[in-house]
């Protein structure tokens, strides 16, 4: 007869419980979003985001290098033009604040951290859409892919070592690996967002990247929340498409999509902890109301249990010391 079993055995000091663990953490799977806007003269806080700042070229770089410090070696940078227009022109520009602040990363920072270059155009539209808009309103699509396959190329001569197209398009990621591959940047990666769901989650992020739209909404071709099916047919189209890597957004809501997409997907999955889910632990830690660090660590560990190989988060900063 066995013995009687007695799991508390394993929970009974710190150094049992790491020794069995079986869902690590790590400051090296973790991914920090930076912003960056031009025609600032110092770094602007981010009012819904507290930590977080509009930032110059020169403060990326030095935030970067403290993030960096502490063990977090890859970041998501979004770039805030002072100039907009309908098609989103400067999100390709050579000399724009997008690509001026890729080169600085790079010569601050070398190979020794990934820069990840998202790629739409919300931020860089006059309406705030993620694409080139037709008389109607709507977002046509095989304009907005034409748009983000040269901005790939921009984002990689400028010293990006992955870039991340986040606008739903059909057909975006093959449009940008063959535009990558003909002008010899055969070796920069691709991190789809294969299924980004149109969230209200969001809403910090637009307030940062100053990209909310400024009429309808994203839900014509961002995914609807009810949908996980859906989610897996949008990953195998990336993977068959040359994804490297690809991503669930949000995280903690959709903690079933990263499960399913961790099991089918043949190729690493991320998984965005996105700013709705940050500020809101972040406001309540203000109020006293819980321990922000310690509930941050757990929501992060959920999303790595779920499944997920990287974590983008607004906590990367916060926490690398405490992993």
């Amino acid at each position: 007869m066995y013995p009687v079993q007695r799991p508390r055995r394993l929970r009974r000091t710190e150094s049992l419980r790491a020794m069995v663990r079986e869902t690590r953490l790590a400051p090296e799977q973790l991914v920090a979003p930076l912003f960056v806007k031009e025609g600032i003269r110092e770094p602007e806080p981010v009012a819904s985001m507290p930590g977080h700042y509009q930032h110059t070229v020169e403060s990326l770089t030095k935030t970067a290098r403290e993030i960096y410090s502490k063990g977090v070696r890859a970041y998501l940078l979004f770039a805030i033009p002072s100039r907009k227009d309908g098609a989103g022109s400067e999100a390709h520009a050579q000399g724009g604040i997008a690509q001026r602040a890729l080169a600085a990363l790079r010569d601050e920072i070398g190979a020794d951290a990934t820069c990840i270059a998202d790629l739409c155009l919300c931020e860089y539209t006059d309406h705030g859409h993620c694409g080139i808009l037709r008389p109607d309103g709507s977002v046509d699509n095989d304009a907005t892919v034409e748009a983000y396959a040269m901005t790939a190329v921009a984002q990689a001569r400028a010293g990006a070592a992955v870039v991340a197209p986040s606008g739903m398009m059909d057909g975006q990621v093959g449009a940008i690996r063959r535009a990558l591959d003909s002008a010899g940047h055969a070796e920069v990666a691709v991190m789809a967002y294969s299924a980004k769901y149109a969230s209200a989650l969001y809403g910090p992020f637009r307030d940062a990247a100053e990209c909310a739209p400024r009429s309808g909404d994203r839900s014509g071709y961002q995914m609807d929340p009810s949908n996980v099916r859906e989610a897996l047919r949008e990953v195998a189209l990336d993977v068959a498409e040359g994804a490297d890597i690809v991503m669930v957004k949000p995280a903690l809501s959709y903690l079933d999509v990263v499960r399913a997409v961790s099991e089918a997907s043949p190729v690493p999955v991320a998984a965005y902890h996105v700013s709705g889910e940050y500020s809101m632990v972040k406001a309540a830690g203000a109020a006293g109301w819980l321990d922000a660090d310690s509930v941050a660590i757990e929501h992060l560990t959920s999303i790595r249990r779920a499944g997920a190989d990287i974590v983008i988060t607004y906590f990367a900063q916060d926490l690398a010391d405490r992993l």
